[in-house]
């Protein structure tokens, strides 16, 4: 019923920037959480940033912080990234979710708090 998706990934070198977009198709979209992951090779899906339904509070993890913004334009219905000062470790799929909560707590940091999932964008930053 719900369906993301991601764009704007790509090849950048390090110390470039790249902006991820998610929309979504669901009217309630703006209500929710929404959380962007990523996943390397070889690597468990880690979380990179949330930002909270109406209340425009926002997490990052300590890889990102600093680096990355998360940001959204509810009448688009889009979640963006901004990425910026890229490291190659860096590199992943990022895959943006919604969440099952409209709260921003710091069970979002957890995959198993989302309940759809956007397909996927690559994102390769060479050395």
């Amino acid at each position: 019923q719900v369906q993301l998706v991601e764009s704007g990934g790509g090849l950048v070198q390090a110390g470039g920037s790249l902006r991820l977009s998610c929309t979504a198709s669901g009217r309630t979209f703006s209500s929710y959480v929404v959380g962007w992951f990523r996943q390397a090779p070889g690597q468990e899906r880690e979380f990179v940033t949330a930002i909270s339904g109406s209340s425009g509070a926002t997490y990052y993890s300590d890889a990102v912080k600093g680096r990355f913004t998360i940001s959204r334009d509810n009448a688009k219905n889009t979640v963006n990234l901004q990425m910026n000062r890229l490291k190659p470790e860096d590199t992943a799929v990022y895959r943006c979710a919604q969440a099952l909560t409209t709260i921003l707590t710091p069970v979002v940091r957890a995959p198993t708090a989302y309940r759809y999932w956007g397909q996927g964008t690559q994102v390769t930053v060479s050395s």
